[in-house]
């Protein structure tokens, strides 16, 4: 399963000899992952929905919209997402967003455009990345998901709208809330720029899904601004019944 992984760092042109996770260096003094790293991000493309990405059944399953999908589909088509938020994939995520290690920009990057390409994703007209607010953008100096964002649309060729998606309202973290109050949260918190979005179709882009309730926001944000359609892609996605903080 993790075979699709190891030529990620030479694709992305990271420091040749070391694996970029770990810093072991590689006898042959290539620019993969060591095969231990790359076992631990396996890419998960069965056993899925692949509308909002549950997991459940065998991993070699091939991937069906769960019950929920087929009643309540969401606003966008695909999702698209590298593996389970746990182990050495959160801690990645969480090194990158919270403890300054910048280093993994670009194996981040990697692992997305992996999750796109292994799922066959539809080349979209542009790229949106979920916003910050100023205010959280101020305190933490970077949008991540503009980030990942940034290396999707280079891959792709197609262009970045960073200003496509705003948010408006500086809202509490998510990570406060459950299910419906982060629903209520999070509404209204986002403006669309028609000149930017209209006629296009999209891939909406952000790190970790997991209720969905920011996604689901946006999504509907965009549409009703006048894109045609759009994908999601994330990182990681968690459990259907999330027990932790993110």
């Amino acid at each position: 399963m993790f075979r699709p992984v190891l030529n990620l760092a030479r694709a992305l042109g990271l420091r040749a000899g070391r694996c970029p996770v770990c810093a072991s260096v590689m006898a042959d003094g290539s620019r993969t992952l060591c095969p231990a790293c790359a076992g631990e991000l396996p890419l998960r493309t069965g056993g899925l929905c692949p509308a909002c990405g549950g997991m459940s059944g065998r991993e070699e399953d091939p991937p069906t919209l769960c019950p929920e999908c087929r009643l309540d589909p969401p606003p966008w088509d695909r999702l698209y997402f590298h593996g389970r938020y746990t182990g050495l994939l959160r801690e990645l995520i969480l090194g990158y967003k919270f403890r300054d290690r910048f280093d993994r920009d670009r194996l981040l990057g990697a692992l997305g455009v992996a999750a796109f390409e292994a799922r066959g994703g539809l080349v979209p007209d542009a790229v949106v990345p979920v916003p910050l607010h100023g205010r959280r953008l101020a305190w933490r100096g970077f949008n991540q998901s503009l980030e990942i964002a940034r290396g999707l649309a280079r891959h792709l060729d197609r262009p970045l709208l960073v200003h496509g998606l705003t948010r408006t309202r500086n809202t509490p973290p998510q990570t406060r809330f459950g299910l419906r109050e982060r629903q209520a949260n999070i509404k209204g918190a986002f403006a669309a720029d028609p000149a930017l979005v209209r006629g296009r179709r999209l891939l909406l882009v952000d790190d970790v899904y997991t209720t969905g309730s920011t996604l689901n926001e946006c999504a509907r944000t965009l549409l009703r601004a006048g894109c045609t359609g759009l994908d999601v892609l994330v990182l990681a996605r968690t459990q259907r019944e999330p027990t932790e903080s993110i």
